[in-house]
């Protein structure tokens, strides 16, 4: 028994090593685990975050806060579709759309055969009258010298009463013939002067200076001043605009129209256009409302125009409410989509240096889709405006604005 209790002590040599190799090779897996995953974490966290940034900029031109935001289109003070006066067919048209043209410069012409057909009549009937009119002055002259001579032999007693009272008659008769046939010939000019102003009217002119921007007529149509039916004949030759004359048309709600006065400061932006501010003011409020749309007409002039400026484009005011700005520096603007809010408090994320940095800022409202920062940033600072989710701060970025 004693035998058997020493022999169970006995160590195995074959399998001594074995545990101990066990025991080395774990914590070696584990620590090469720790040191590649180590290494992996340093290079992803050392990897720049991709961002874009957009600079900073004082605010030029206007001054104040925006009080009321609208949209609108850009209208002609004055435009006009050229017709004619008469029905008549298009001869020639000397439009383009696009093109300049100036007061009175000529836009088309029309078929003026039976005009002047009719022109040339009335002349010849104001010769004629002028020509009867020489011949009745001729015979009143003589008529006229015929009773001088009978009222002298009345009185020597050498001619009866009865023959001055035919003399006198033949005189008078032919007076009041010549006082007709000079009618008839003033008659005969005016009737040649309205042939003459239908001749006129043949050649369509530009009333005013403008741009072409539509050309409703070809030659051989038929024009006419007022509608016809059938769709064969045309209501006007072109449509002329003013370029000189536009401005902004608004319908603003009558519960804000309060927030409006004439005279007050706008900054436009055209939809084309989204980054280009325009300064404008109130020209006019329309006193009156629409009572469908609930809606006060408000017109906004430009302070200056601009080429790219055209009727009918969509426009975006904001009207400001003329707050005097600091005189020590002027409030900065950034993109909305760069200012970010928490607990009610504004702040934005720097880009400086390829570091971001998180700063609180003071807003003071809105112009179009830019915030007015009236403290915390400086010009020229570049702030983040697609702000990445987890953003630290602190944090390694690479600006793709750049």
């Amino acid at each position: 028994m004693q035998t058997n209790k020493l022999e169970q002590l006995k160590i195995e040599r074959g399998l001594e090593g074995a545990p101990a190799r066990r025991r080395w090779l774990v914590p070696s897996g584990l620590a090469l685990a720790l040191v590649v995953g180590g290494a992996w974490w340093l290079t992803r966290s050392s990897a720049p975050v991709a961002v874009t940034t957009a600079a900073a900029r004082e605010a030029a031109g206007q001054a104040g806060n925006t009080v009321l935001n609208a949209s609108g289109y850009v209208t002609a003070r004055r435009q006009a579709t050229v017709s004619s006066k008469f029905t008549g067919k298009v001869l020639d048209v000397l439009i383009e759309e696009g093109m300049r043209v100036e007061k009175d410069q000529v836009l088309a012409r029309l078929d003026d055969a039976n005009i002047v057909a009719s022109y040339a009549l009335a002349e010849a009937e104001l010769r004629a009258a002028k020509i009867g009119g020489k011949e009745t002055e001729a015979l009143l002259r003589d008529a006229r010298a015929t009773f001088d001579r009978t009222a002298a032999l009345v009185e020597r007693k050498l001619a009866s009463p009865a023959e001055l009272d035919s003399a006198r008659a033949a005189y008078e008769a032919l007076e009041a013939q010549l006082g007709s046939k000079r009618a008839a010939v003033r008659v005969a000019e005016k009737q040649l002067g309205v042939y003459r102003q239908q001749l006129d009217d043949t050649v369509i002119r530009a009333p005013f200076a403008g741009v072409v921007v539509a050309k409703n007529a070809q030659p051989g149509e038929m024009i006419s001043p007022n509608s016809a039916g059938g769709g064969f004949t045309r209501t006007g030759i072109g449509t002329i605009v003013d370029m000189d004359s536009l401005e902004i048309e608004i319908d603003v709600n009558e519960a804000y129209i309060n927030r409006v006065t004439s005279g007050q400061e706008v900054l436009a932006t055209l939809d084309a256009y989204p980054d280009w501010r325009i300064p404008c003011h109130v020209i006019a409020i329309i006193p009156t409302a629409d009572r469908q749309k609930a809606t006060v007409e408000v017109r906004v002039g430009f302070d200056a125009l601009d080429s790219r400026i055209l009727p009918d484009m969509g426009v975006k005011v904001a009207f400001q409410d003329g707050t005097a700005e600091t005189a020590d520096r002027a409030p900065i603007l950034v993109p909305g989509t760069a200012v970010q809010q928490d607990d009610g408090k504004s702040y934005v994320w720097l880009a400086a240096n390829g570091i971001a940095e998180r700063r609180a800022v003071a807003t003071a409202g809105r112009r179009g889709p830019d915030v007015v920062i009236s403290a915390g940033l400086a010009a020229g600072d570049r702030v983040i405006v697609n702000l990445p989710k987890g953003l630290e701060n602190g944090a390694r970025i690479r600006d793709n604005g750049k």
